[in-house]
């Protein structure tokens, strides 16, 4: 059940979606796609704490999908290093009002209000 829990919560937070401008917009899956196919040839453009916390969460997710046993503390670190990102594009799709903004964050947040819910009752 965890391992299941995780992978929902690292592939819901592959669904946040961007947008600026007129003419731009992605998912979070195509920036990081972007991001790791200039890494090598522009790798300042990597070093933002609005991308490398939310993709060390990321990491987290992953490591614990991989592992035997996940294990809850790095499980409810990757859920605030994702949320960080996923909470200011709640308050942008609120603000501004954009809709598509403001509706991709929501599989993440319910996903990981679960999570940590089942995570927090969990002992072990």
């Amino acid at each position: 059940m965890k391992r299941f829990i995780n992978i929902c919560l690292f592939l819901t937070s592959m669904f946040g979606y961007l947008e600026w401008g007129k003419n731009h917009h992605m998912f979070i899956f195509q920036a990081e796609a972007e991001i790791f196919s200039k890494l090598f040839s522009n790798p300042q453009n990597f070093l933002h704490p609005f991308i490398l916390i939310p993709l060390f969460g990321q990491l987290l997710l992953l490591y614990t999908i991989i592992s035997k046993q996940p294990n809850k503390t790095i499980t409810i670190t990757a859920i605030i290093f994702i949320s960080l990102l996923m909470l200011l594009l709640l308050f942008i799709g609120i603000i501004d009002p954009n809709y598509k903004i403001l509706f991709s964050t929501f599989p993440f947040l319910i996903t990981s209000i679960i999570a940590s819910r089942f995570y927090l009752k969990k002992t072990g």
